[in-house]
């Protein structure tokens, strides 16, 4: 239970930046907000750090005390919490308190944008296969990949784990591919690019869903915007349509 007790549901939703408390409670009149998966009614309480309240199905972070980042990854730093070979971690890189964890992760050489948070809920919906969230990536490849080739990664290259599903795959300058995938696989455009003869020389993240930000210095973090934190659990709250054909 939180310090202030049950609060008016419109309260909560404005203080967690979704507009005025009128807007608020036309939301609410209008079916749109859930109370732990019950459609929510005018005069609604709750407790912010237990309930979950969800808007047209996107989670709404409202417990008291969240921090959400946004963390440039230079390569050579480990996406875990400790590492026992002594290299910088991510949680290096961000403040000590409160306790952050990484969403999802980069490979040790990878780069770009990653989240950290102690939004548990948050942090899962982002995660789940289910939702598949686009991820955007800059590769630099070892030569210059054909137009066949680009388009094998378009329709989905088979890997040891399966058929890849169809990403969104575009020619930047020689050598250089912008693909935007959202399954969660292992060291997946890696391997993507491996299969079709053009192993990556160099991987940066540029995108989370629709949050990207190309003035973050490597090493550097910002506390991610409510705007960016509610752009996010809307893209978490739709499933891809993984028979639709990429762009």
């Amino acid at each position: 239970m939180s310090d202030e007790g049950p609060q008016r549901l419109q309260k909560v939703l404005a203080r967690a930046g979704q507009g005025s408390r009128r807007t608020c409670e036309d939301m609410i009149i209008e079916g749109r907000v859930t109370i732990d998966g019950v459609v929510a009614t005018v005069g609604d309480k709750v407790d912010p750090s237990t309930a979950r309240i969800e808007i047209d199905g996107a989670l709404v972070p409202v417990a008291p005390g969240l921090v959400h980042y946004l963390l440039n990854k230079p390569p050579g730093v480990v996406t875990t919490a400790a590492d026992p070979e002594g290299r910088t971690t991510v949680l290096d890189l961000v403040p000590d308190f409160p306790r952050v964890f990484p969403v999802g992760r980069l490979d040790l050489m990878t780069e770009g944008l990653l989240i950290l948070t102690n939004d548990g809920a948050f942090a899962h919906d982002l995660m789940h296969p289910s939702k598949g969230v686009e991820k955007e990536y800059l590769a630099q490849v070892r030569g210059d990949p054909t137009p066949a080739s680009v388009r094998s990664l378009r329709e989905g290259v088979k890997l040891d784990d399966g058929l890849t599903a169809p990403a969104k795959v575009s020619r930047v300058t020689d050598g250089v591919l912008r693909i935007t995938i959202h399954e969660g696989r292992n060291r997946q455009i890696r391997r993507m690019c491996e299969s079709i003869g053009h192993p990556v020389e160099r991987l940066v993240r540029t995108r989370i869903g629709g949050v990207g930000d190309a003035t973050l210095k490597p090493g550097q973090w910002r506390s991610l915007t409510i705007k960016e934190v509610a752009r996010l659990a809307s893209a978490a709250s739709v499933a891809p349509d993984a028979t639709a054909a990429p762009k």
